[in-house]
């Protein structure tokens, strides 16, 4: 833990906070949702957020780029020299915002030499604030004013919990949740799948199908920061920024890092 990234981590569950309360003012009323160019759905609430963080941010550290899923990202031919950036969602889970459900949430992350060493994950219906730095552990805090609670993932023994998004139980997902033997599913919004996992209340989160990287970043250091992991299916650690796409590859998000779950979820036969 380096003494920037422990400085900086209270200014940015300020800011988180600021954004949600941006999003709040708009989740009350009716609101518009236009279609972007991949058909997702965007709100006057995601961008209200984006510029909260991005002002935010930019105070905090000035000569820090950011890489946000609502603004225009650099060209790979700039984003290759960069050894640190904030990689932000201002609103992950606009569907779940859209249907009104509370699964969304605000996601700011620092990524450096390719891993993410903070991150921020806020809930602004309920207020619950997910944070963590790398090397000083992950903590919960449930309202501005409520203490903070030390985060730890739970050892894989007994039925497996499984989180995973309303779609998880189709297709190749179930295929290969099957190969776990007894387990139980349900489903949840945004990265609050993550949050689960790191706070011991579930066991694994697998991802079949294309999400990016400011959807897994912040999530990824508190679960690790907690004591999990977020691995490509070949069982490697997730890196960022290692290529022009920004979409990640498919994973498993786990609890319990004694356990090879790409080896229990994955035939090598498998066509990918």
């Amino acid at each position: 833990m380096t003494m920037a990234h422990a400085d900086w981590l209270d200014p940015v569950c300020a800011i988180a906070r600021e954004a949600a309360d941006a999003i709040l003012a708009i989740y009350a009323h009716d609101f518009e949702v236009v279609r972007k160019d991949d058909d997702s759905p965007v709100t006057a609430a995601d961008l209200a957020a984006q510029r909260v963080i991005a002002e935010g941010l930019h105070t905090l550290a000035p000569g820090v780029p950011v890489i946000s899923e609502e603004a225009l990202a650099a060209p790979w031919s700039e984003r290759r020299t960069w050894r640190r950036y904030w990689l932000v969602d201002p609103l992950d889970g606009t569907r779940e915002f859209v249907k009104r459900n509370g699964e969304f949430t605000v996601n700011i992350a620092l990524v450096e030499d390719h891993r993410p060493v903070l991150g921020v994950v806020l809930v602004p219906v309920s207020g619950d604030l997910y944070a963590a730095v790398s090397g000083g552990g992950a903590w919960r805090q449930r309202t501005a004013d409520a203490p903070r609670e030390v985060l730890a993932t739970r050892p894989a023994n007994g039925l497996l919990m499984v989180t995973g998004s309303r779609s998880y139980g189709v297709g190749r997902t179930m295929t290969l949740l099957d190969r776990l033997g007894p387990h139980e599913t349900f489903a949840l919004g945004s990265s609050l799948k993550f949050c689960v996992i790191a706070r011991g209340e579930a066991d694994l989160y697998l991802r079949l199908g294309a999400t990016s990287e400011w959807d897994t970043a912040a999530a990824q250091c508190v679960l690790e920061e907690a004591g999990g992991a977020v691995l490509d299916l070949a069982g490697r650690p997730f890196r960022y920024n290692t290529r022009d796409s920004l979409i990640n590859p498919e994973f498993i998000a786990c609890g319990d890092t004694t356990v090879d779950w790409a080896a229990r979820l994955i035939d090598p036969d498998d066509a990918t």
